[in-house]
């Protein structure tokens, strides 16, 4: 899958972010040197802070897939809110498991699933706080199915959350990837729900920090892949 990530430490999607923060810090600390600067020396401070949260923020860590067939890698770093049943968008039934990102995360996310992407669905609407549940009926998101080899599909959706108003998406209806591969991101704080077979196995539970494209969330049907140590 082509992106704008992959490979780079720092996300191109930041930079502005990054610049902004630059100039701002820039333009305090030739301030605080003028007489009565100290006002400008705290707000040189704040930018230094604000400068290196920016870059943390939009940092690309490489990451290690574990291998395996049938294996549902996490597609975002971030804490688990709960593992239930909801149904597909068709209506027919599917596992779930939400994924909260906070503003500390990794906001890089990766496919869950080795496959062929067969939908790619925006769905406009609010910016509720990612933590509630119903910020993933009613909030601005991002919606891709897969398709694995198995005939499995896997629904994973991008959500906005409070401070986030950007989801970038680099998937299309035909691309394929490799669970791991990088499809997009979304800026400051988010969300991202993944809908399984129902006959699948989940293998984490609500609070369980997870780490996108290594901690393995389940295993689809039909498989009996060992599941990696330390996953």
């Amino acid at each position: 899958m082509k992106t704008t990530a992959e490979g780079a430490l720092i996300a191109r999607e930041g930079y502005p972010f990054i610049a902004i923060a630059a100039v701002f810090t820039a333009i305090c600390g030739a301030l605080a040197v003028c007489p009565g600067g100290l006002a400008w020396v705290a707000l040189t401070a704040l930018g230094v802070l604000l400068l290196v949260w920016v870059v943390w923020f939009f940092r690309n860590p490489a990451r290690t897939v574990p291998a395996g067939e049938g294996l549902v890698v996490a597609p975002a770093d971030g804490r688990v809110l709960g593992v239930d049943f909801a149904p597909y968008p068709d209506g027919s039934p599917a596992r779930r498991v939400c994924i909260f990102m906070n503003v500390f995360n990794v906001h890089v996310n990766r496919l869950p699933v080795t496959g062929r992407v067969t939908a790619v669905n925006y769905i406009p609407g609010r910016f509720f706080n990612a933590s509630f549940d119903k910020a993933s009926e009613h909030n601005e998101r991002n919606a891709l199915t897969m398709r694995t080899a198995d005939g499995h599909s896997v629904h994973f959706v991008q959500i906005a959350g409070l401070v986030a108003r950007r989801i970038v998406c680099w998937g299309t209806v035909g691309t394929e990837g490799r669970a791991g591969d990088i499809f997009g991101l979304i800026r400051f704080g988010s969300r991202v729900d993944v809908y399984l077979p129902p006959a699948s196995l989940v293998l984490v539970e609500a609070g369980q920090r997870v780490t996108a494209g290594e901690t393995v969330l389940g295993r689809l049907p039909g498989t009996l892949v060992e599941t990696p140590a330390g996953s």
